[in-house]
């Protein structure tokens, strides 16, 4: 998301129109006080037009109508000769409503989540340009700019930058990319920090990158209520795999208490990230709410290039290859037993 922004601001300068779009269950509002992010879509809206033709060879138009009715719109055409019949109407799609793609640190087209499952068809005819680091990446772009050795792809993105158009990075491009390069190395403390990604740092900062405010926004301004919930969250702290596999159990009441949502599950995921560097898996599962029926829910997020959804392919889960969630028909304590041991199996057919 930080590097589309930051894209986007030079695309801005550039004279370019164009629209950025993330599904919302990928958006994490930490991020909010970054440049446009408000301008961020949760989806493509009016893709592409329709198109119905009259064919008026043999006849010509005097004026047209439409008319509204509850499942349909009557288009009335008035002859000032002659007459139409069906024969002479045809229908098309038109052209899309863009030209090009840009993807940004999205391995798959299915990591797009709805956005590419509404319009599968608009990412098979417009040419892509697929900017990222994961070592999985499918190379499904007409151009791929894939750097496996970039920690992140805020890195790739103000390396495309300085080649061609360095002039045109300013403070609120600099602070959307360091921002990007920050969460990705949770501020540094990744095992992964090259001399090349503090180069960069160094050079946004020079460029007027706000790297105080990105730190206090994304580290230091946790509100009371998800200090709380962090802390019923880590009472309750179990692990396996040597602590590879790592989850914990909320109930409604703990949503409750501490005045949280389940959007703000995702917050305590990263704070588990930062402190338990040797999880590649975190699993969070919490009661909820269905049609009025009591549910459990689990959030499951993934790293070093293990598929969530494979993990958890029986319960038809939602989400991304590193962030998926599944729902299931059971109390929680049922349902954390039957998730884990799943999630177990699926782990020893990897090999971890």
């Amino acid at each position: 998301m930080a590097s589309a922004l930051a894209f986007g601001m030079v695309l801005k300068k550039m004279d370019k129109k164009f629209d950025i779009a993330a599904e919302k269950l990928e958006r994490a509002d930490t991020f909010k006080f970054l440049p446009n992010y408000n301008d961020i879509k949760e989806n493509i809206e009016n893709l592409r037009k329709f198109i119905i033709s009259l064919d008026t060879t043999n006849s010509k138009i005097e004026k047209i109508k439409y008319k509204k009715e509850e499942h349909s719109i009557e288009f009335i055409v008035y002859p000032s000769d002659g007459f139409f019949t069906h024969e002479n109407i045809t229908s098309r799609a038109g052209e899309f409503k863009y030209d090009l793609i840009i993807t940004f640190d999205t391995p798959d087209l299915e990591s797009l989540g709805r956005i590419y499952d509404r319009d599968t068809e608009f990412f098979y005819k417009t040419p892509i340009i697929n900017i990222d680091h994961h070592s999985n990446n499918e190379g499904y772009g007409q151009i791929n700019k894939t750097e496996l050795t970039n920690i992140s792809t805020s890195e790739i993105v103000f390396n495309l930058l300085t080649d061609t158009y360095k002039d045109l990075i300013d403070e609120n491009i600099a602070t959307c990319i360091l921002a990007g390069i920050i969460s990705k190395t949770n501020n540094f403390k990744t095992q992964n920090i090259t001399p090349q990604v503090l180069s960069i740092s160094s050079q946004l900062i020079s460029l007027g990158a706000r790297r105080e405010q990105i730190v206090s926004k994304l580290y230091r301004s946790r509100s009371l209520n998800i200090l709380k919930l962090w802390g019923r969250v880590l009472a309750r702290l179990s692990s396996a795999n040597d602590n590879k596999l790592v989850w914990s159990v909320l109930t409604k009441n703990d949503l409750l208490k501490t005045n949280t949502n389940e959007d703000e599950i995702p917050e305590v995921i990263n704070e588990l990230i930062t402190n338990i560097p040797q999880a590649i898996i975190i699993v969070i599962i919490f009661e909820s709410e269905l049609n009025d029926q009591v549910v459990t829910r689990a959030i499951i997020h993934t790293m070093k290039n293990i598929n969530s959804l494979d993990l958890v392919k029986k319960y038809n889960p939602v989400g991304t290859k590193s962030f998926s969630r599944i729902t299931l028909a059971k109390n929680p304590k049922e349902a954390e037993s039957e998730i884990i041991e799943t999630i177990k199996e699926n782990l020893g057919r990897m090999g971890q």
